[in-house]
């Protein structure tokens, strides 16, 4: 009863091979390529797995990539099912003016953050932040109604716009510092409080619409970047897709 979860993002598709399509359930095997890599999949780090009976995926790299997963997937003759997002799943509803509109990896991100914030007994609202490629922050009541959220760029695509628009700016990543005095620190103290402010925006916001302090989760494989920065407390959950989907494996999969 193996499943196998896919976070195909912009830049790397990570995989997580589980005992069972449940939250909670035993990790079997997990791994991650960059895009331009994984062609190699079904000979290299799938040869050896056992075949899964369920795959679900989550995928914003687009159709092309989505196609040259599903070819390595040829080796287990099963079918994946790939997320999209509905007006509601797993016990969130979704409040886009077009729920299907809505990014698969925002949608299934935040259904981890409210359900692993179920799980430790103290339901609030809640901001879900990913940090990588792109960053957004969602806003999610207490009701488990997604209210809205942000996309702003990660620092990579921040500091290529400035490198590409500004003459002069062509130094390497500094340091993140209060009072920068030098071109590579401002660039990089820059780019991380713009995040950091971000959530602390949203944070507020949510705070004035229901009166209640929010919880903030922070995922994605530049949140430990950010760690340090951040000026709301927070909690640092790795793999938060993961947990999204595994819940909604729970409910598709059931027997």
């Amino acid at each position: 009863m193996t499943f196998l979860a896919l976070d195909i993002g912009n830049t790397r598709l990570k995989w997580a091979l589980y005992a069972a399509p449940h939250a909670g359930a035993q990790l079997l095997a997990e791994g991650a390529e960059f895009l331009e890599n994984i062609d190699r999949l079904a000979e290299g780090a799938w040869s050896g797995l056992q075949a899964p009976k369920h795959i679900l995926g989550c995928v914003v790299a687009g159709d092309a990539v989505k196609r040259r997963v599903q070819d390595q997937m040829e080796l287990w003759e099963v079918a994946p099912q790939w997320v999209v997002a509905s007006e509601s799943e797993a016990g969130l509803r979704n409040g886009y003016d077009h729920p299907t509109r809505l990014g698969a990896d925002r949608w299934v991100a935040m259904v981890g953050g409210y359900h692993h914030m179920l799980s430790q007994g103290d339901p609030r609202p809640m901001v879900v932040v990913m940090v990588g490629t792109a960053v957004t922050v969602e806003a999610v009541d207490i009701h488990g109604k997604f209210l809205g959220g942000l996309i702003l760029p990660g620092h990579g695509i921040m500091l290529r716009a400035l490198e590409s628009g500004t003459a002069g700016l062509h130094v390497p990543t500094g340091e993140v510092r209060e009072f920068p005095t030098n071109t590579s620190d401002a660039l990089t103290s820059g780019g991380t409080y713009a995040i950091a402010g971000a959530v602390q925006c949203m944070v507020q916001h949510l705070r004035a619409h229901c009166g209640v302090e929010p919880k903030c989760i922070m995922t994605g494989g530049a949140g430990w970047k950010m760690a340090p920065s951040m000026s709301v407390p927070f909690e640092l959950v790795d793999n938060l897709i993961f947990e999204g989907l595994l819940q909604m494996a729970q409910r598709r999969f059931a027997t």
